[in-house]
C-alpha cells in the first residue's frame, strides 16, 4: 500500500535533503509537489488543503530555516502532520467495556469484506482476548451469506447462531442476543447485510438493529481498493447512524492509500482495524505512527516482527539460522524459508515494512527480482525443489544440463525456470554471505543497500 504516494514523496524530500539551506521558497515549491501526490493517490481535496496549510504553518518557521538539517526538519513536521491526520499516535482499541455479552454491529455494502471481517474479529477476540464469541448473520438479502458466516466460525473456532429460514434480521438479532444471554457468551459479533450501493432500505435496517442491540461498537467496513468511494461510503453511514470506528480492508492491495489518509477527518471516526488478504488471521490494529513511517519510506520494523513471530515457526526458524550462521544454506532451508515468507503475507506488503524498501524494490524490479517474488512463482519453484534428488538439494552446484532436464520434467516447468530459481538461491547464499561478513552493526550503519549485488559494504547509509 502506498507504493505510489511513497515514491513520490521520497523524490520530493530526497531533492530537500540535497539542499544545504532552505528559503521559503524552497518548501512552498516542495509542499506543491507534495499537494500534488497527495491529489495523485485519491486523497479528499478539504484533507490535502487542511494538510498542506498545516504543514506549511509549521515548516516555513525560523526554526526549520536555522536548523542544521532543514530539509530533514521539514520532513519530520510532515512525517507528525500525518501521524494527526490519520488519527493520531497510538491505536484505538474497540470498546468491550459493557456488559456481556456485547453486540458489535458491522456494517458497510456488500462486497467489501464484511462477512470475511467478521470471522477474522472472531478469531481474533477469542484466540488474543480469550473471549467466548458468538457470530450471527442478519444478511438475508446476499444468497448463501448466512452459510459462508457459518463456515468462517468453523474456520475459527468460534461458536455461530444456528440458520433459521424465513427470520427478518431483526428477529434474527433478537434471537442472537437472547443466545448470548443464556449461553453466557461474551460478545455477539452482529454481520448487517450490505447493498451495492447506499439506499434507504438499508439505513432503515441497520437503525432498528442498532435501536434493538444497543451495540458497543458499530464497526464500518470499508474496501480500500475503492479509494474516494470509500471516503463517501463512510461519509453516509456515519450521518445516517454514528458509526464508532472503520476496518478497513484489502490494504495490500491499495498502491494509493487516499482512503485511509482522508477517512478520519470525514467521518471523526477512527480506523481501528486493517485486513490484508484472505486468510483468518489477517487482521492487524491501526497504527497512525507506522503507517506514517511506511508512506515516508521509513518502514514498519515493528508490525513486521510482530508479524513474523505470530506466522513463523520459531524452531524452525533458529534452526535455519544456525545453519546460516556456520555458512551452511542448501535448497531444502531454501525452500523452507520461501514457505515460512509466504505464511508472512504478499512479498510486497513485506518489503513494504522494510525501512528504505523502495529503493530495493526498485533494485528488484531491475534484476527481474519483483516476478520471482510473487507467490505463484514461489509455489512452482518449491515444486522445482520437490522434483530433486537429496544430494541435489544439498549440492546444487551438481545441478548441470541433464539434471536440470529431468528436474523441469518432473515438475511440470522449462528449464529456464530452473536456471531461475538456482540463479536466485545463489543470489540469497550470496546475500547471507555478506550479513554474516556485515554482522549486525554492520547492517545497522550500512543500511539494505550493502546487501544487493553490487554494493560496497563501505557506502554510506541514507537517514530517513
Amino acid at each position: 500500500m502506498f507504493d505510489a504516494l511513497t515514491s513520490k514523496l521520497s523524490t520530493v524530500f530526497d531533492g530537500l535533503r540535497r539542499r544545504g539551506a532552505l528559503n521559503e521558497t524552497d518548501v512552498l515549491e516542495a509542499l506543491r509537489e507534495v499537494r500534488l501526490a497527495l491529489l495523485d493517490a485519491d486523497v479528499a481535496l478539504p484533507v490535502v488543503k487542511d494538510f498542506v496549510t498545516r504543514v506549511r504553518e509549521r515548516a516555513i518557521g525560523q526554526e526549520v530555516i536555522d536548523s542544521v538539517s532543514p530539509g530533514q526538519q521539514v520532513v519530520k513536521i510532515v512525517n507528525d502532520v500525518l501521524i494527526e491526520q490519520l488519527g493520531g499516535a497510538g491505536v484505538v482499541a474497540l470498546n468491550l467495556n459493557a456488559v456481556a455479552p456485547i453486540p458489535i454491529l458491522m456494517v458497510g455494502l456488500q462486497g467489501s469484506g464484511k462477512t470475511t471481517t467478521s470471522g477474522k474479529l472472531g478469531l481474533r477476540l477469542s484466540q488474543r482476548l480469550r473471549k467466548k464469541v458468538l457470530l450471527a448473520s442478519l444478511d438475508t438479502q446476499r444468497p448463501a451469506a448466512q452459510l459462508q458466516l457459518q463456515v468462517l466460525a468453523q474456520q475459527a473456532g468460534v461458536a455461530s447462531l444456528p440458520i433459521v429460514p424465513g427470520e427478518t434480521p431483526l428477529q434474527i438479532a433478537r434471537r442472537a442476543m437472547e443466545t448470548g444471554r443464556r449461553e453466557v457468551f461474551d460478545i455477539v459479533i452482529l454481520d448487517t447485510a450490505g447493498r451495492l450501493s447506499i439506499d434507504a432500505d438499508l439505513m432503515n435496517e441497520v437503525r432498528e438493529i442498532r435501536a434493538e442491540t444497543n451495540p458497543a461498537e458499530t464497526l464500518l467496513v470499508v474496501d480500500a481498493m475503492t479509494g474516494q468511494d470509500a471516503v463517501n461510503t463512510a461519509r453516509a453511514f456515519n450521518d445516517a447512524l454514528g458509526i464508532t470506528g472503520i476496518v478497513m480492508t484489502r490494504m495490500d492491495g491499495d498502491a494509493r492509500g487516499g482512503a485511509a489518509l482522508s477517512m478520519r477527518a470525514i467521518t471523526g471516526a477512527p480506523i481501528k482495524l486493517t485486513g490484508s488478504g484472505e486468510k483468518l488471521e489477517a487482521l492487524e490494529d491501526f497504527h497512525p505512527e507506522r503507517v506514517a513511517g511506511r508512506i515516508l519510506g521509513q518502514g514498519d520494523v515493528l508490525g513486521l516482527v510482530e508479524r513474523a513471530s505470530e506466522t513463523i515457526d520459531q524452531e524452525e526458524a533458529e534452526k535455519l539460522a544456525r545453519k546460516m550462521a556456520k555458512g551452511r544454506f542448501d535448497l531444502d532451508d531454501f525452500a523452507a524459508q520461501l514457505k515460512q515468507i509466504t505464511k508472512m503475507g504478499s512479498i510486497s506488503s513485506i518489503l513494504g515494512m522494510l525501512p528504505g524498501a523502495g529503493k530495493l524494490q526498485a533494485q528488484l524490479e531491475a534484476n527481474g527480482g519483483a516476478a520471482n517474488l510473487d507467490k505463484k512463482v514461489i509455489n512452482r519453484q518449491a515444486a522445482i525443489i520437490s522434483s530433486m534428488t537429496l544430494k541435489e538439494r544439498r549440492a546444487p552446484d551438481i545441478i548441470k544440463a541433464s539434471r536440470k532436464k529431468r528436474i523441469a520434467a518432473g515438475s511440470g516447468v522449462s528449464v529456464q525456470d530452473v536456471n531461475k530459481l538456482l540463479k536466485q538461491f545463489d543470489d540469497m547464499s550470496s546475500m547471507m554471505k555478506r550479513m554474516n561478513k556485515l554482522g549486525p552493526k554492520g547492517l545497522m550503519r550500512h543500511g539494505l543497500g550493502a546487501l544487493m549485488p553490487g554494493q560496497r559494504a563501505n557506502q554510506p547509509r541514507r537517514s530517513f
